[in-house]
């Protein structure tokens, strides 16, 4: 396998993962990685993976038309996850990509990084604004029903 190809391998992965179309498998090195990559990732950096997020599923049709993220604001965000990706893999956790990849394959890159997606993900949802919201759903829900329906299954 050539450089490029490898890198764009490990890139593809990463990025893949990190949404959460990679199934997780996880090994020492990987969990080893996982955990720098999480420790590495400061708080700025977390909030822009989450708009990186936001703005990359803002493109799927079902919510486009009540999400507004402009072209360029969208290719802004890209461009600074790239460069927290580039900055995670090839400096602050390059010890632990080099063993994992090295011990466990390609494939735990996209493990580690689906890890530090959760946690981002995890910010994202734990604010009092959107938690409130999501708790919202619970008033439409009857839950009567819901519970003739769980008893019903023991």
């Amino acid at each position: 396998m050539t450089t490029l190809n490898r890198k764009a391998l490990i890139a593809t992965l990463a990025v893949a993962s990190f949404l959460g179309s990679v199934p997780a498998a996880a090994g020492p090195y990987s969990d080893d990685l996982a955990k720098c990559l999480v420790r590495s990732t400061g708080d700025a950096e977390k909030r822009t993976l989450v708009k990186w997020i936001f703005a990359a599923v803002a493109l799927h049709p079902e919510v486009a038309d009540i999400a507004s993220v402009t072209p360029a604001q969208r290719t802004e965000m890209t461009r600074n996850t790239a460069k927290i990706f580039e900055k995670l893999l090839t400096d602050s956790c390059r010890a632990e990509v080099q063993q994992a990849v090295q011990y466990e394959g390609p494939q735990t890159i996209g493990s580690s990084f689906q890890v530090l997606g959760q946690v981002a993900a995890r910010e994202l949802f734990s604010n009092p604004s959107v938690a409130a919201n999501m708790a919202d759903l619970g008033k439409y829900i009857d839950q009567k029903r819901i519970a003739d329906v769980m008893g019903k299954a023991r």
